[in-house]
């Protein structure tokens, strides 16, 4: 295989989820809807039932709605993921996940190239969202959308990998919108996408250790410092490890000689 044959099987899968993206447009309307009822309705309830947060990494004092706009940022690619792994599932009960993967290119580049086509999806609606966060005035320093552009790179391939771990081991359709709520909704609210750890610690050590175990908070927190044009560095490296040992287990959940003696490979 050659570079040139890469770049084709990336190409055509990136067309196709995006295709497959621009024909389902209720997903993209939900995408939305979800993250704005947070920031315009619920963030006005919060905003005036608790002190007003403190945000990294200026030590400055902000509005809730500009707080929690990083953590719906995450909300977005989380849903995103948790989707685009949907996806896998119906593919390989239709078989087209059996064609695909059946073919001369190296499984972990074609599921990589999965992975890439749903972050690719994921930022136009994280883009789309911050738009019409504008509108309302919830926007960031103009800068911020610039270097949010790496951030979400990786917090879109651990949260799509995530997905395709999660997509390997539910076997029925019917099964993985279960699976789903038990993964978004706990990592979710137990980060710190709605309310700094700090408030929370006051509160409760135990939600405080569970936070500070759950990477999608450091996937937060990675995104609130680019917004800024800042790095976290413990953030980003939990975010770095924590990819990459999820990619790794995701190919090698996909890997047919695991499954040989289990009768068939997940995929088929």
């Amino acid at each position: 295989m050659t570079a040139r044959h890469a770049l084709r099987a990336l190409r055509a899968l990136l067309s196709r989820e995006l295709l497959r993206f621009l024909k389902q447009r209720g997903r993209f309307f939900a995408a939305l809807v979800r993250p704005l009822l947070w920031l315009l309705i619920f963030g006005a309830g919060f905003r005036a039932a608790i002190d007003l947060p403190v945000l990294p990494p200026y030590d400055a004092v902000v509005p809730y709605e500009l707080y929690i706009l990083p953590g719906l940022i995450g909300m977005v690619q989380l849903f995103n993921g948790m989707q685009s792994s949907l996806s896998m599932v119906y593919d390989r009960e239709m078989g087209s996940m059996r064609v695909l993967l059946t073919t001369p290119l190296p499984r972990p580049l074609l599921l990589t190239g999965k992975i890439l086509a749903g972050v690719a999806v994921s930022m136009v609606q994280v883009y789309a969202f911050l738009l019409i966060a504008a509108v309302f005035g919830i926007r960031l320093p103009p800068w911020g959308y610039l270097s949010l552009f790496p951030a979400l790179i990786l917090s879109g391939l651990l949260l799509g990998a995530l997905g395709l771990l999660l997509s390997s081991l539910v076997r029925q359709l019917e099964n993985f919108s279960g699976i789903m709520n038990f993964v978004i909704f706990p990592a979710f609210f137990l980060s710190s996408a709605l309310y700094p750890l700090a408030n929370l610690r006051s509160s409760s050590e135990l939600l405080a250790l569970l936070c500070l175990l759950n990477p999608f908070t450091y996937v937060v927190e990675m995104l609130r410092f680019a917004a800024y044009s800042q790095i976290d560095p413990p953030a980003l490296a939990v975010v770095l490890a924590t990819g990459a040992v999820t990619l790794a287990a995701a190919f090698w959940s996909y890997d047919p000689a695991r499954w040989q003696t289990r009768g068939g490979p997940p995929a088929a």
